[in-house]
């Protein structure tokens, strides 16, 4: 049982280490790209969200979570 737990030890630090990697200064324009970015288009969805909040009187799903009456 001992050498079990040992075994799953070292197979996870090798995991978390392994998963590691260090970013040089001159690639870090690649992940900068408007392409590679998750919110395209960050005004649009602003904009849809105070649509959404504004008609279903409740807020939620992307960065602020709650609901309510749509009072405020």
């Amino acid at each position: 049982m001992k050498r079990i737990i040992i075994i799953f030890s070292l197979l996870g630090l090798t995991v978390l280490l392994s998963s590691c990697a260090a970013v040089k200064p001159w690639q870090r324009d690649i992940t900068a790209r408007k392409s590679m970015q998750l919110n395209k288009n960050p005004n649009l969805t602003a904009a849809n969200d105070h649509v959404y909040f504004s008609k279903e009187a409740a807020a939620g799903g992307r960065s602020f979570d709650g609901g309510g009456c749509g009072c405020n």
